[in-house]
């Protein structure tokens, strides 16, 4: 029987998504309770991979077991056990076909920063920007993002196709909290703390907007710029092509 499961985690406690040896991860936690629960090795796969840091309000995966075990049940033992910085909050049986990585139709990210002095409260959860920006050109500026192009220059490690659509980007400040929503097919490793990394750049001033369209244009370019912190970051979203009942 296929499961699939959407949870959210708060990722300052753990060393990314992926199973690592030696480490604490989120796979690793859900994989060894599920393992307990049934009796049998288990393995999920999730929707897509969070660096270390990184926090997810709606991540997801999936995972078969030997017998079927009602949604209700698993999951509230499941909660008991991978708690308390792990929560899945929906729990749903699906067709054999479905991939909760490959089935993804959209993916919505977000990323949080802190404009106000600094706060030790907050800093796990936002990424506390010592700089003044300008955060219209910024928000102005993003729109050279939106649509399909190739993300090399923004993109870490190698890849056959950088190739990735984004449908919107969205800003809202709310008292001293800055948020930048990204939505969009397709992001890969680096790729929105990189987006923003620029954005920030060119909000404080310190790269170019010309800089930037060059990085969408001229590939590679050798210009790079910076990088957001993985705090900041948080996997909001993940919508589906199928229903997921039988």
């Amino acid at each position: 029987m296929k499961y699939f499961i959407r949870f959210s985690y708060d990722g300052s406690k753990f060393y990314g998504f992926q199973r690592l040896h030696q480490f604490l991860t989120v796979q690793g936690v859900i994989e060894d309770a599920l393992t307990k629960i049934t009796g049998d090795k288990v393995e999920i796969k999730g929707a897509g991979r969070t660096d270390r840091g990184v926090h997810a309000k709606g991540q997801c995966a999936h995972f078969s077991l030997e017998s079927k075990i009602p949604c209700d049940g698993l999951m509230k033992i499941l909660n008991k056990m991978i708690g308390p910085y792990i929560h899945v909050y929906e729990c749903k049986y699906v067709e054999d076909h479905f991939h909760a990585r490959f089935s993804v139709l959209k993916k919505t990210y977000r990323y949080q920063i802190y404009l106000g002095e600094y706060d030790p409260c907050v800093a796990d959860y936002a990424y506390v920007c010592p700089y003044s920006l300008n955060i219209d050109f910024m928000e102005e500026i993003s729109k050279s993002f939106l649509g399909i192009h190739d993300f090399q220059n923004f993109v870490s490690g190698d890849r056959d196709n950088y190739q990735a659509i984004i449908y919107d980007i969205q800003f809202e400040r709310t008292g001293n909290f800055l948020n930048i929503t990204f939505i969009g097919k397709s992001f890969y490793r680096y790729m929105v703390r990189n987006l923003v990394g620029a954005l920030l750049d060119i909000g404080r001033g310190k790269r170019s907007g010309e800089e930037l369209q060059k990085s969408l244009e001229i590939l590679p370019y050798d210009k790079r710029f910076s990088t957001a912190p993985s705090c900041g970051l948080y996997l909001e979203k993940i919508d589906y092509e199928l229903e997921f009942h039988l």
